[in-house]
């Protein structure tokens, strides 16, 4: 079991990693659909870089979740810590080098994007191989947690809050408002 849930995570990550690379061009390549935006980077914020590792990611979940949920039974707990661990690596990771070493350059924020990536599929592997967060409660919140976020990125795609989070900094602008002036 442990061998073939490792493979499985293996391809999350790639699956993560190539499918959320693309998603940050998609946007631009359909010439800005609205409808799209809810789940491509429409700017350069961070927000939406860490979009692009929760969409991949969430879709994966939800196949992983047909092929395990039985003998998983921390599956859901284990799932959502793993994305806040990779959601949060990617701004602390921005921001500290950015604040280390002023812009940093385009490799280094793909590095942080697929570091995140690996950081979420290990702690994914980890808490599932370990039982870790078993239980229904856990079992709840880590599935409405999972779904909150995807809700939220929805949401924040189109209402952006004004906090560096959610600013491209391009051009100083948030969400959809950001795309438009690059383009």
């Amino acid at each position: 079991m442990q061998k073939r849930l490792l493979r499985w995570e293996l391809i999350g990550f790639a699956f993560t990693g190539a499918v959320g690379t693309l998603l940050h061009f998609v946007y631009e390549w359909t010439g800005g659909d609205p409808l799209i935006a809810a789940f491509c980077a429409v700017n350069e914020s961070t927000w939406e870089h860490m979009k692009l590792l929760f969409v991949p990611f969430f879709l994966f979940t939800m196949v992983e979740f047909i092929v395990f949920a039985e003998p998983l039974r921390s599956f859901f707990a284990a799932k959502a810590a793993s994305i806040l661990l990779g959601l949060l690596a990617i701004p602390v990771l921005f921001y500290s080098l950015g604040g280390m070493f002023g812009k940093t350059p385009d490799w280094v924020n793909i590095a942080i994007f697929f570091l995140a990536d690996a950081l979420l599929y290990f702690m994914s592997f980890r808490l599932l191989t370990r039982g870790a967060l078993r239980g229904g409660a856990w079992q709840l919140a880590g599935f409405l947690l999972l779904w909150a976020l995807a809700f939220a990125f929805v949401f924040f795609t189109y209402r952006p809050i004004r906090l560096p989070l959610w600013q491209d900094p391009t051009n100083g602008l948030y969400g959809l408002a950001a795309s438009r002036a690059a383009g």
